[in-house]
């Protein structure tokens, strides 16, 4: 993994609160980032009396058809290797389920289902490629069960007796199976099961907050496509130009974009746009009313993993190092750089009209994963698939930061898949971070990193996606239609 160094600064006046305040804030982009930092800025608006003109932009009318985040199903877990995002995750928690203020009923409604979290491994030999990549999967696995054991006792006030009820260690199939209610099915050898974690409608809990903020008053969408920052000879970002000619002004600007973000500012070694597959099968009322309790189920060597069905319809999907789709690209703002760049950029059925599947072998890999995990829907045709596109750092961290010798630019970016959960509580820690208010842990952990060599290529090494080596999403697609084979899973890795 390449060596970062951390670099940033902030810019703006002195405010009322003694943090930084701005006159106009512009918020590229409306998905997670996007809309909780409005939102968040229009509630420091209020505490401390501010008059911060908020615009929000986003290329699609709401919803935009092919953002990551409107999607059936999200997870929702506070379960982490890494203990700081196991505290943050209890935090969002706590908020999905008895939200106060703009956040009370975001939990309501189908929003929120605490059916529980299945996070299980298979067996050492499985024959994954690349022995540190297993070993990744299970120290992840088993510092997730450690974290939750501790972090519930003492955040979440629960005695020890209590926890080892909703947090139990899974030694073999037969347990995992016994925990899964799906008739038998179940995935790998040994886990856990956290009965406090579950999962969101994902569209629904986007809409939710984009009502709120369009309940406040001083939040202003517009739609277009960004093409261009407005930048001053001295360098100083003043806001975007979008492709059909307008300026949208603005003292600040953010780039919360989610996968668009890398086409509009360089994030070479930081940060990139991979693609991640999923397919949605049909249910019965009656199988629907079966099924909606069962534990979300991720296999965290393969990255394969179920949601419970709800509103008709099952998803399963795939957590891995994700396809690249690496095209030219000229980038919003061209300092440092003349004439296009290649970068990853999302592919989706609305950007490629003629792309409308996943790739084929992809479709065996979900398949396989149904007939293991829900086995009485292994045979049902998918009724649609998808890619989503995440933006991934190596270390999963987010970049939360300004970004030097860019004044007035701001980052907020690199969900890297595991952004949506903290819904609730993302923003404040956005706004504080913007405003010069957080000096704690995560404004270091979130910075904006100054690269020390030279690298190729950026893949999440966290622990928790399944794969080692990224393909490009078109090229698989010309072989595909040339009849040639590509082995790309994880899965047939084992063969």
């Amino acid at each position: 993994m390449e060596k970062l160094e951390s670099v940033g600064g902030v810019d703006g006046g002195a405010g009322v609160d003694g943090g930084i305040r701005y006159e106009s804030v512009v918020i590229v982009g409306s998905g997670v980032f996007g809309l909780t930092t409005a939102l968040s800025l229009s509630l420091h608006n209020s505490q401390y009396s501010s008059k911060t003109k908020i615009t929000v932009i986003d290329r699609h009318p709401f919803p935009a058809p092919d953002g990551s985040s409107i999607d059936s199903s999200r997870i929702v877990r506070a379960d982490y290797k890494d203990p700081l995002y196991a505290s943050l995750g209890l935090a969002a928690q706590a908020r999905w389920r008895a939200g106060t203020g703009v956040w009370d009923g975001l939990g309501s409604d189908g929003r929120y289902m605490e059916s529980g979290y299945v996070m299980v491994m298979d067996k050492e030999d499985a024959g994954i490629p690349g022995e540190e990549e297993l070993w990744r999967g299970r120290e992840y696995v088993w510092k997730s069960l450690d974290n939750m054991r501790e972090l519930l006792v003492r955040e979440a006030g629960m005695d020890r007796d209590e926890v080892a009820k909703k947090v139990v260690r899974l030694n073999n199939e037969e347990e995992i199976r016994g925990v899964c209610g799906t008739n038998g099915g179940g995935s790998g050898v040994e886990g856990y099961v956290n009965w406090l974690s579950g999962w969101a409608d994902a569209e629904k809990a986007m809409r939710f907050v984009r009502k709120r903020c369009e309940e406040r008053g001083d939040i202003e969408f517009l739609v277009g496509e960004v093409v261009s920052l407005v930048e001053m000879p001295s360098g100083e970002v003043k806001g975007v130009g979008l492709k059909d000619g307008r300026k949208v002004m603005g003292e600040l600007t953010v780039l919360a974009a989610g996968a668009w973000t890398t086409g509009l500012i360089d994030l070479e070694g930081r940060a990139v746009s991979t693609g991640q597959v999923m397919a949605y099968v049909k249910v019965t009322k009656e199988e629907e009313e079966q099924w909606k309790c069962i534990p979300v189920m991720l296999n965290i060597t393969t990255g394969l993993f179920l949601l419970p069905p709800r509103n008709g319809i099952c998803k399963v999907a795939r957590h891995g190092i994700g396809y690249l789709n690496t095209q030219p690209v000229k980038l919003a703002s061209g300092h440092k750089r003349s004439g296009p760049v290649h970068r990853s950029t999302p592919m989706t059925a609305h950007t490629t009209p003629s792309v409308s599947r996943i790739p084929a072998e992809d479709e065996v890999d979900l398949r396989r994963a149904l007939r293991e995990m829900l086995p009485a829907l292994g045979d049902r045709p998918f009724e649609s698939t998808r890619i989503c596109w995440y933006t991934d750092t190596p270390t999963a961290d987010f970049i939360v930061d300004y970004i030097p010798g860019s004044k007035g630019l701001f980052l907020a970016t690199g969900g890297s898949g595991h952004a949506f959960k903290f819904l609730p509580v993302l923003g404040d820690m956005i706004v504080d971070i913007m405003l010069g208010k957080d000096p704690g842990v995560w404004k270091n952990k979130w910075r904006w990193r100054k690269l020390l060599n030279t690298v190729e290529g950026v893949m999440t090494k966290d622990g928790s996606r399944a794969g080692s080596t990224q393909l490009e999403l078109q090229k698989l697609y010309e072989d595909e239609d040339k009849g040639i084979s590509v082995r790309t899973s994880v899965e047939k890795s084992r063969e």
